[in-house]
């Protein structure tokens, strides 16, 4: 059951808050011990907000189009104040937040009910959730391989059945990377659509880069979500204006109007053979509902390699301008927990010291090439396709340090983000999803990038939902669900058994 359903079943009644989040925790409990999704379980807090919404229900009062929904919220920069906020790291394991997030407040307000924060690597450094403080998350799909990052966490949950929505971040493809590699709808909308607050710095994300968004099963449950964490905020300056967005709305509206482009690989990046054929196979699906999809011969102007490198360096100065002001505060983690911070993130930040105020502007010169080769292509048509990642998922590690793919399709790549075609529209701000594209030859799911001009959301969320009606996802979730709750009792069993 979606959030839609589950939604529309609380209205009438037919089910309660408190059956709902009983359920969320019962997979979870279940469920969690071979994913690894959920880091901080919030049960007690999630079963008595239940029990007060439900109580509001008796009397008609409806918080909010997420009334009596259960979530989980990723682990890292989205605080909720009084609640611990790890960010995936061992130094921080003690860390309670002070304050909470405008869009996590808005989850909140909206009615949602917050389980459990979620798994993600050291401040989101990388396109793959493992840290050294919980291990690794693993895609429902095969629980060998890495659910992807930074918001494995909640893709995962959500692909296993554990909640129907979840919350991501996302600054170089952190929603889209883990929504590929679990097989579930991953959102980040035009930059500004969902509101950047907390931390000492209201202008440290200027640059269309650090987005919040949902992490779903559904078009239409992405598309909810999306709309509830939308809209200005008085403690961000860049925040947008709703301007009239209708997400839910635009599920099921008509997008035969659009002119959509087709690139496998954006004239730059490594993308494997099968996932190719998998992204041109529901391609092909979509023309053939009757859309107008055209193949396009475009190529980045920056290579594979330049452009995870100016990534990289971008993410370095964010990182360094968060530890400067945890120093500020009275805590300089880089020197005295050093052993529990990446050495990746390490680099950044040392990379990032040594570099001139000139560097800065010669990479936001690179960002603006990158923005005007898209905006040659959104010219002349209204929406982008392209693979979502171009590996398949990534065995796990045992060292708390797994990273993304050294070679893909026998092409060397940066192994934090070189291997996703994700991070070019953080460098821009455009609308971007990531939706299931089918499954390959040995059941691993992957993931087709639907891309739209800035601030047509709508337009994203529109050719999205065309197809999930041209090439649906639903059963796929259901039997690795099925397969996952089987396999985990029949552990359970056979261990009791042996006791």
């Amino acid at each position: 059951m979606d959030a839609t359903e589950l939604a529309r079943r609380l209205r009438s009644r037919s089910v309660s808050a408190l059956e709902a989040t009983r359920e969320a925790i019962a997979r979870i409990e279940l469920l969690d011990p071979v994913v690894n999704a959920v880091v901080l379980p919030l049960f007690e807090q999630a079963l008595e907000n239940a029990v007060e919404l439900d109580r509001h229900a008796h009397t008609n009062h409806w918080r909010g189009p997420l009334h009596g929904i259960p979530l989980l919220a990723k682990d890292l920069f989205d605080f909720k104040a009084g609640v611990g906020n790890t960010f995936g790291c061992r130094a921080m394991a003690a860390f309670v937040a002070s304050e909470t997030s405008a869009h996590i407040q808005r989850l909140e307000d909206a009615g949602a009910i917050i389980v459990g924060k979620t798994n993600t690597p050291e401040f989101g450094h990388k396109g793959i959730t493992d840290n050294l403080l919980y291990g690794p998350t693993s895609t429902p799909f095969d629980l060998a391989r890495n659910a992807g990052g930074s918001s494995g966490g909640s893709a995962a949950a959500v692909a296993a059945g554990m909640v129907p929505l979840a919350q991501g971040s996302d600054a170089g493809g952190s929603i889209r990377i883990p929504a590929a590699w679990c097989g579930v709808v991953g959102f980040k909308a035009t930059y500004g659509r969902v509101p950047n607050t907390g931390g000492p710095n209201a202008f440290g994300t200027t640059s269309p880069f650090v987005h919040a968004g949902p992490l779903a099963a559904t078009v239409r449950d992405a598309a909810l979500m999306a709309q509830v964490m939308s809209g200005p905020h008085p403690g961000d300056p860049f925040s947008l204006p709703i301007d009239g967005m209708d997400l839910p709305s635009a599920v099921q509206s008509d997008p035969s109007k659009l002119k959509i482009a087709f690139s496998p690989d954006m004239g730059v990046f490594a993308v494997e053979p099968e996932v190719r054929d998998c992204v041109a196979r529901t391609v092909w699906k979509l023309s053939q509902s009757g859309l107008n999809v055209e193949a396009v011969d475009f190529r980045l102007p920056l290579d594979q390699a330049e452009l995870a490198d100016l990534w990289v360096r971008q993410v370095g100065r964010l990182y360094l301008g968060m530890f400067d002001a945890m120093e500020a505060s009275g805590v300089d983690l880089l020197r005295e927990r050093p052993d529990d911070i990446p050495e990746q993130i390490h680099a950044m930040v040392a990379s990032a010291r040594s570099e001139t105020a000139l560097q800065a502007s010669r990479d936001d010169r690179q960002r603006t090439l990158v923005w005007q080769s898209l905006r040659s292509v959104f010219t002349n048509y209204d929406v982008l396709l392209t693979p979502t990642v171009g590996a398949l998922p990534e065995p796990n590690g045992n060292d708390g340090a797994t990273l993304g793919p050294a070679t893909v399709a026998g092409r060397p790549v940066e192994r934090l983000i070189g291997w996703c075609l994700t991070h070019p529209f953080n460098f821009t701000g455009h609308p971007a999803a990531s939706i299931p594209a089918g499954l390959s030859a040995g059941g691993l799911p992957v993931g087709m990038q639907v891309v739209g001009r800035r601030f047509a959301d709508e337009h994203v969320i529109s050719v999205c939902g065309r197809i999930e009606q041209a090439s649906p996802w639903s059963q796929d979730l259901q039997d690795v669900q099925q397969r996952l709750v089987e396999g985990t009792r029949q552990q359970l069993t056979s261990g009791s058994g042996a006791q």
